[in-house]
């Protein structure tokens, strides 16, 4: 039985596929029909959203503001900042701050990214890291170096 209260954190990289043209795009709205109740992020990973979409113009910033007021933001924490510290070594400071975010909330139980620093660090957390369209535990194979 899965947990009615466990949430999925989506980062930037996740939201993003949800503007047009996106890779993975398809698969990721596909999955996301099903999962979006479950669906969290924080403030930086709708900044993400939002800048991604500036950058692509037309109809884009529209619908980023259409996903950024169906999903429930988490608020960056104490613990989300300690916890960030805690890989901050390794990973670019955004990313150790979403990191930080998923360890710090224990209703977050996966993470939806497609960001390869993300998923191979919250993974050796033992997070369920989620990747439509990608194939699995893909981060193993990717060649980009471990350290920022």
């Amino acid at each position: 039985m899965t947990d009615p209260d466990a949430r999925i954190y989506a980062d930037g990289s996740a939201l993003s596929r949800y503007l047009d043209g996106a890779p993975f795009g398809e698969a990721w709205k596909a999955w996301a029909d099903e999962h979006g109740d479950e669906l969290v992020t924080s403030p930086l990973g709708l900044s993400e959203l939002r800048g991604i979409a500036r950058m692509r113009g037309g109809s884009a910033p529209g619908k980023a503001f259409e996903v950024a007021g169906r999903i429930e933001v988490l608020r960056f924490s104490d613990q989300s900042v300690s916890r960030a510290t805690d890989v901050a070594g390794v990973l670019p400071p955004f990313v150790a701050l979403h990191a930080g975010t998923v360890r710090a909330y224990p209703q977050v139980t996966a993470v939806a990214t497609y960001d390869v620093h993300l998923a191979r660090v919250t993974a050796l957390y033992g997070v369920r890291v989620v990747t439509p369209g990608r194939e699995n535990r893909w981060w193993d194979r990717d060649p980009t170096p471990w350290t920022r």
